[in-house]
Order: structure tokens, then sequence, then C-alpha cells
């Protein structure tokens, strides 16, 4: 997935409900939604752009990459959302916690990487001068285990915690299969990039019930 990648690639009301400070404007139910689609759309625009023999700097790249951006800032409402559903006191508060603050750090990076793609692709005339130029950056000491490799998959490890945690607390509105979707979809972007379209789908689809049982 694009987090392991070398350069070259909550109720329906809002998120900031009731015990769960979050994104104004935003609704936890559009956002769950959303980031696995733009995910997903990421990946289709991706595929799309090798298939023509243009994903480098340009349209396909710059377009692939804002889905990207897109979809990772979506799963910040859906964290903040997620973490009140496990309990408001106690130990059930403190692992709602922890898990989506793992999840939040690893996004945070995860933004940086994409700035950062998009930041190479603007400023190089072809694909040479970008991967010369991913070289520069990437060699600087501390960026690729905090931005490409190793924190990046705090965003992952924090969805899967929470969606587990919420399956064990929460069964009205976590399927007990959900983290087992989770899991599949994290591990088949890990396994290729060209499966980014079905692992955000195996998201979405664990995500959906929450959905529709926050809005029944």
């Amino acid at each position: 997935m694009t987090t392991m990648r070398t350069a070259t690639e909550r109720q329906g009301g809002t998120a900031g409900g009731p015990g769960m400070a979050g994104v104004p404007g935003v609704t936890l139910g559009t956002a769950l939604l959303a980031g696995p689609a733009l995910m997903a759309g990421y990946g289709v625009v991706r595929l799309v752009g090798r298939a023509v023999g243009d994903y480098g700097p340009g349209v396909w790249w710059t377009a692939a990459h804002l889905l990207f951006l897109a979809g990772v800032l979506a799963f910040v409402p859906v964290f903040l959302g997620l973490r009140g559903l496990a309990g408001e006191r106690g130990g059930r508060r403190i692992a709602g916690e922890v898990a989506a603050w793992t999840g939040l750090l690893g996004a945070a990076t995860v933004v940086a990487q994409a700035v950062i793609d998009l930041g190479v692709a603007f400023v190089s005339a072809d694909k040479e001068a970008m991967g010369e130029l991913f070289d520069r950056v990437q060699g600087v000491p501390g960026v690729m285990p905090l931005v490409y490799t190793v924190v990046p998959m705090l965003f992952w490890l924090g969805l899967l915690a929470l969606v587990t945690l919420l399956a064990l607390l929460r069964r009205d509105l976590v399927r007990a299969w959900a983290p087992v979707l989770v899991l599949a979809g994290t591990v088949a972007m890990a396994v290729s990039l060209d499966l980014l379209p079905v692992g955000a789908l195996c998201i979405g689809a664990a995500l959906l019930p929450v959905r529709r049982g926050l809005s029944g």
C-alpha cells in the first residue's frame, strides 16, 4: 500500500457529537463511506494511469494522490467518532482513546507522505527527475521510517484495533467479522498496490454496518 511503498508509489450526526471530539460539519456516516471510497478511487486512478503509461508527474499521479489524501483525511472523523462508541468510562474509554490516537498518528504521517509525493511530482519534469528527487528526500535520515514505512502503519493498526475493540464491546454496531475484513484489506494492499481497490472495498464493507446501525 502507499504507506508501505517506496517513492516509485458516528448516530448519523456529526463526529463531534456527545463525548466525541470531531471535525465540524463532517458526519461520521459520511466519513465511513467517503474514506474507503476515496481510497478505492485512488487505487483505480493509479491503475488507469499505469495502464496508459502516464503514471508519473502529471494528471494521473496528481489525481490519484489527491484522492488518497482526501481518503486519509476522511478517516479523521472516523477515528474521532468511533472512539466514543467504546464507552465513556474506565478501561473501555482508555482502549478506545489509545486505538484512535494510534490511528490518527499514523494518519498524520500518511498525510505528510501524500503531500511530499504531490510536491515532488509538481516540481519534476519527468519520471527520471521525480525518481532522483524522491531518492534525495527519502535519503534524509528518518524520513523513510517516519513517513513511508514504519509510523504510517499505525494508521492501519489503529483502525484494526478500534474495529476489533468495537466488535467485542458494541456488537449492535460492529459485526464479529469486521476485524477480519479490515485485516484482509490491509494485507491485500500490502501484498500489491494493484489490490488497493480490493483492500479499500474490504474496509468499506467492514465499516458499512456501523453506519447503518447508527442511522437506524
